[in-house]
């Protein structure tokens, strides 16, 4: 199997993003491993999910082997593209409407000899990321894999909207239950300790299990 890495890249690790990472480890089996996580707390929760080191994947390999999952990139991603020694990097950040261009700003800019590739022109999550790569390592083309554009999360009173695409397994939107769960309950006073705080809840101790995800 490919190797899969995710580069840490938001200043905290949010619930939201907890529950991705998550996701994207049950989704790739545990081997997954994140970088460039700056912080002990941060590094020893994610060691719960996948191996976690405070490098960032820019130093820690060749720049030859990586590919960067990148919205920006000109060509798509192929199977053909991956090999025994390919790194698959995916960078950890939650996506913004309309997309900001991070992952070429904080990753691709900083490594010309990788190569950039997308996985079609849509914004998809982290989770959604990997599951495609995951989908493309194993032999299928981008063409072949069904998405959806927009998710519609009921949350009375009010209907939450993602704008982000989605990879469709028999049918359903590739998404954690435990997000759609948070947006139900949680998310309203996270985003107001944001606005009144300007940081979010950070998850230290990850006691969420991970296979409700």
């Amino acid at each position: 199997m490919v190797k899969v890495v995710i580069e840490h890249l938001e200043p905290w690790l949010s619930k939201w993003l907890w529950i991705e990472y998550a996701h994207a480890s049950k989704l790739l089996e545990g081997r997954v491993e994140f970088t460039n996580v700056k912080k002990s707390s941060h590094r020893e929760t994610l060691s719960v999910i996948g191996s976690s080191v405070k490098e960032s994947a820019l130093e820690l390999y060749p720049h030859e082997e990586l590919i960067i999952l990148d919205p920006r990139a000109e060509e798509p991603l192929k199977p053909e593209d991956l090999g025994s020694s390919t790194v698959l990097l995916i960078g950890g950040i939650l996506g913004s409407h309309p997309p900001r261009g991070r992952t070429w700003k904080l990753l691709t800019s900083k490594a010309p000899r990788a190569r950039a590739r997308n996985l079609g022109r849509e914004q998809f999550t982290i989770d959604g990321s990997a599951y495609l790569a995951l989908k493309v390592a194993q032999g299928f083309k981008l063409n072949e894999l069904p998405i959806r554009r927009g998710l519609v999360v009921k949350a009375p009173p009010v209907t939450i909207y993602l704008p982000y695409a989605y990879p469709l397994d028999n049918g359903k939107p590739v998404v954690s239950r435990q997000l759609l769960k948070y947006l139900k309950h949680e998310i309203v006073e996270d985003e107001e300790k944001l606005l009144r705080e300007g940081k979010t809840r950070e998850v230290v101790k990850a006691k969420e299990e991970v296979s409700e995800s």
